[in-house]
């Protein structure tokens, strides 16, 4: 009992140590602000929202006014509620498909760069097949074949996100088996399981913890190209779909601004957010880039 309590106070010093040098960062605290704001339009949507996102209010293609802040699209909804509703969307199919990324990643990585030999090599061939395929076109055609689904877009997202993230994990494993502490794991008889769970994984969650963050944007980003085109979850209010609305309805052409701006700032920002917030991490917890921005 003793023993998890210190390991508790450890993690929290380390978490208050983090958050120290973290905020001492201008972009990381401009990173945090702008994602803390769409967390909370996320959680409180319902209560910002002037509508509800799949009710026709208003007549079809009404400008911006009192009542409508951002007008009303093609079959008149209010395009400012549905905006505030894809922030869920967006936010869901963003971690969710990192994460997935992420887990494939760093398992095929752990496993390649500890075992090495036939199994690294195969796993490696494995992911160099997937780099060399262009992720848009792949996504294309596997949102196409598997369904539209809120689920499948999710998986297909992550199952073609991960290659360059189990480079990454690869390659710093590989440098850590050949520490002298792994090395004393070794002759003492620590089984393979043990260190990977003991010494390598806690060495490379630094890594995996800020390439996480970074690979969320590029998530959002995915969802909503996949449903600008047509192959998102049709049932799904997410920003994608808005923007495929608006050019299918010439928004541009007729100069309905609110109807595609909004949507299209909202994906930057969020994005932004992530990637700030990520690079200010990998700085954090990386001595070395810390050193030299010093």
């Amino acid at each position: 009992m003793e023993f998890t309590r210190s390991r508790i106070r450890l993690r929290i010093y380390d978490l208050l140590n983090f958050w120290k040098v973290f905020r001492a960062s201008k972009l990381g605290i401009i990173g945090v602000g702008m994602l803390a704001f769409f967390i909370v339009i996320a959680i409180f949507c319902p209560v910002f929202s002037p509508y509800d996102p799949r009710e026709v209010v208003g007549e079809v293609l009404a400008p911006p006014s009192p009542a409508y802040i951002l007008g009303t699209d093609q079959i008149g909804r209010d395009i400012l509620s549905r905006v505030l509703y894809g922030t869920r969307m967006s936010l869901l199919i963003g971690i969710t498909a990192a994460a997935i990324a992420v887990f494939i990643g760093t398992t095929i990585g752990l496993v390649a760069g500890y075992f090495g030999k036939f199994h690294g090599e195969a796993l490696m061939r494995v992911t160099d097949m997937f780099l060399v395929m262009p992720q848009l076109p792949l996504m294309i055609v596997l949102a196409a074949l598997l369904g539209r689904s809120l689920f499948i877009i999710m998986m297909v997202i992550g199952v073609t996100s991960w290659p360059w993230m189990a480079r990454i994990i690869r390659s710093e494993v590989l440098s850590l088996k050949k520490r002298p502490f792994v090395e004393r794991a070794i002759c003492i008889g620590c089984s393979d399981l043990y260190l990977i769970r003991k010494h390598i994984l806690p060495n490379v969650m630094p890594l995996i913890t800020a390439n996480a963050i970074l690979t969320v944007p590029g998530a959002i980003v995915s969802e909503s190209t996949l449903s600008f085109i047509g192959l998102g979850d049709p049932t799904a209010i997410s920003w994608g779909s808005i923007l495929s609305a608006a050019f299918n309805n010439n928004a541009i052409i007729f100069g309905l601004w609110y109807w595609f701006i909004p949507p299209g700032l909202a994906i930057v920002f969020l994005s932004v957010s992530f990637a700030l917030i990520g690079h200010v991490t990998d700085e954090v917890l990386n001595p070395r880039l810390r050193k030299q921005r010093a």
